[in-house]
């Protein structure tokens, strides 16, 4: 029987794999201002974060001006990105029908980026009315908030929950937190998450003899 009670999913690379689409997207634009940056920099610097903390970066890698409409700019452009390439990530719909304990999602994009992706690969259904944005609280990981908050609108205390992250500042906000934390490392370019996460697993189809 798991220690767990309930189980909290971030959205970005563990339920759809949005991460190399979002992140090209980002390298793209960041390159158009002479960043002269490539996919393992994004990884490195942007993944997990929040789309200000990575303009900022962004500008001071820029050689001109960076537009005052960049955010909205990427928006827009990653969205149109997902609908042409977004896919669940492999085995989570497994998962998500196999889970005995409940669930919900933790993210650090806005609720309408959430509800894309997740509509987008047949996802949405079992998220309906448990998606956390850290949008709608303005703290972003790695604060524990969204995940606090997430843990007491389903009625559980941090103990009593499992964080589902991909990524080093998802980690470290569930630590913040007091949540245990699985680090989902089929992503993982740089092996930085087994020195933090609870424990590591690569595949979704260990995800369930793990909890």
């Amino acid at each position: 029987m798991s220690k767990y009670k309930c189980i909290i999913f971030d959205c970005d690379g563990v339920l759809v794999d949005s991460e190399v689409i979002s992140n090209q997207v980002l390298v793209d634009m960041a390159n158009e201002y002479g960043a002269n940056i490539n996919l393992e920099y994004a990884f490195k610097y942007f993944k997990g974060s929040y789309i200000d903390a990575c303009l900022e970066r962004i500008k001071k890698l820029a050689k001109k001006p960076v537009s005052n409409s960049f955010i909205e700019e990427y928006r827009n452009r990653s969205f149109a990105a997902f609908k042409e390439n977004m896919e669940p990530v492999k085995g989570i719909h497994h998962v998500l029908d196999n889970l005995s304990l409940p669930f919900c999602v933790a993210s650090s994009g806005p609720e309408e980026k959430i509800k894309l992706n997740l509509e987008l690969t047949n996802l949405l259904p079992y998220f309906e009315g448990k998606i956390f944005s850290c949008y709608a609280i303005q703290k972003w990981k790695p604060a524990p908030d969204v995940f606090l908050w997430a843990s007491k609108t389903m009625g559980f205390k941090p103990e009593e929950c499992l964080v589902i992250e991909d990524s080093l500042s998802g980690i470290k906000a569930a630590i913040n937190g007091g949540f245990d934390v699985f680090g989902y490392t089929a992503r993982d370019y740089k092996n930085e998450l087994k020195d933090h996460a609870t424990k590591t697993f690569n595949s979704m189809e260990a995800l369930l003899q793990l909890i």
